[in-house]
């Protein structure tokens, strides 16, 4: 793993020109529970967002792109790590066991609250190859001054909706503080455009509460949609406003053209949004839950079009790292700047993975059951084939001697089943194993802890301490 102390391999990389300002520039804006089929370029007809669809357009789009978790807290420490959840240990918002706990067969894993200050983050990696670092909006990896966001390598922090970032506010012209932090953001820039910068624009929207400007929500209002589902595509639309600042900003600075803009979303979205003909939402890791709009802008030198590659948020530490003159070892993700430039060398690695060995409540639409977002559960995706791994059914009802009728195991094939209804755990038992082989193996290598068979009941009872995620 990519530790202080075991230190930074930095080497040299792509060369951008011979000083330090011809270095690329990096934007990622993270939208907060915005899902896969919340935007007009994934094929809503509800939502409106013509900025974002129109940078789909001049950009490339990732069609099979991942969180490595299906809820805040987790999926930004793999982003900012570049690491899977095993390696960091943060699996969830407050507790691993959240929900019924007379409903859970196992003792789940503990979480970890913060990304522990040991681990050199994609802030710091950056800061090291002489980047200017800013962090607008969320962090949601640790509260102390050890593990805040200053002490990980961000030279600037700005979080306009502190100290609670989901309660509902009086701020009509500053939804969930869209603006105040896409306008701290681009001042970070305009201080620092003289030299590479990597601004990190995480937004708070569309993360419940919803909240969005009166207009807005009128707007919708007028297409009959209700109260609840006009708010919701308000939050959306004002969100996608705020990137089109960005982009006009960046054009009218002269700066696009040596600027890398990420767009992508944290996880699935919640229950209010249906993902179909994606499965489930949220919290859970079926597509729904962890599938995510992702894409990448930087006129002249990414050529527009789609793209079909499996790709995941840890992969944008060593794209961002590789960007900066640089290679990093030991990390979990790959850099795509291959598939970006078009540039030969990119090898299709052989799979993903997830692995959420807790409990989450609130079910999901179209779940496994009616009790849990997830149980807990190790997910790999290899080619178009996706396997999920239960274990409660594995380690508590036979396991592998059972495996055909413990119900362990859901195997699809994503590419003729993408809304994961036909289980073929039991129709094609020869890739159902290939698979769990392979799951296996990485659980071992990750060294990935495992929830254990219940003693005693009370072993539950370390408190839920469970924020709204």
């Amino acid at each position: 793993m990519f530790y202080r102390g075991i230190g930074l391999l930095l080497l040299a990389g792509i060369c951008f020109g011979a000083g330090a300002q011809a270095r690329p520039n990096i934007i990622l804006i993270l939208a907060d529970d915005l899902g896969y089929k919340d935007c007009g370029f994934t094929g809503s007809k509800t939502f409106q967002t013509p900025v974002i669809d129109g940078l789909s357009r001049s950009g490339m789009v990732f069609t099979q792109a991942y969180a490595a978790a299906g809820n805040c807290a987790p999926s930004r420490a793999c982003l900012m790590s570049g690491l899977y959840t095993p390696r960091h240990g943060v699996y969830a918002v407050g507790s691993t066991t959240r929900g019924a706990k007379d409903q859970m067969r196992l003792l789940p894993v503990p979480n970890t609250n913060s990304l522990r200050p040991g681990i050199v983050t994609m802030a710091e990696a950056l800061k090291a190859k002489g980047y200017a670092t800013g962090l607008f909006g969320k962090w949601h990896l640790g509260k102390e001054t050890a593990t805040s966001p200053l002490a990980q390598g961000f030279d600037t922090y700005v979080d306009t909706r502190l100290p609670n970032p989901n309660k509902r506010r009086n701020e009509p012209e500053d939804p969930k503080g869209i603006f105040s932090l896409t306008d701290a953001a681009l001042n970070f820039v305009e201080k620092n455009k003289q030299h590479p910068f990597f601004v990190f624009l995480s937004h708070h929207a569309i993360h419940s509460a919803q909240e969005a400007r009166p207009a807005s929500i009128e707007r919708f209002r007028k297409q009959g949609l209700t109260a609840r589902q006009a708010l919701y595509a308000a939050c959306v639309y004002d969100l996608d406003e705020s990137i089109g600042k960005v982009k006009q900003y960046l054009e009218t600075a002269g700066l696009s053209s040596n600027t890398l803009v990420i767009f992508t979303s944290d996880n699935g979205a919640t229950q209010e949004s249906s993902q179909e003909p994606l499965r489930g939402n949220k919290g859970c890791y079926y597509e729904g839950g962890i599938r995510e709009p992702f894409i990448a802008w930087w006129p002249g030198k990414i050529k527009p079009g789609y793209n079909a590659t499996p790709v995941i948020n840890i992969d944008l530490y060593p794209t961002f790292l590789e960007l900066a003159g640089g290679a990093v070892s030991n990390l979990d993700g790959e850099s795509l700047l291959p598939l970006l430039t078009g540039r030969a060398g990119y090898t299709r690695r052989p799979a993903l993975f997830w692995h959420f060995p807790g409990y989450l409540d609130q079910p999901v639409i179209r779940g496994r059951d009616q009790v849990f977002r997830s149980r807990p559960v190790t997910v790999i995706r290899k080619g178009d084939w996706k396997l999920h791994l239960y274990h409660e059914e594995w380690l508590l009802d036979g396991g592998d001697a059972a495996i055909d009728h413990n119900n362990a195991i859901e195997l699809y094939n994503l590419k003729a089943d993408e809304g994961e209804r036909n289980n073929l755990a039991s129709g094609n038992k020869a890739k159902r194993d290939e698979l769990l082989k392979d799951l296996l193996q990485w659980l071992k290598q990750t060294k990935a802890p495992l929830p254990q068979p219940l003693k005693d009941r009370k072993q539950l009872d370390q408190g839920d301490n469970a924020e709204s995620e």
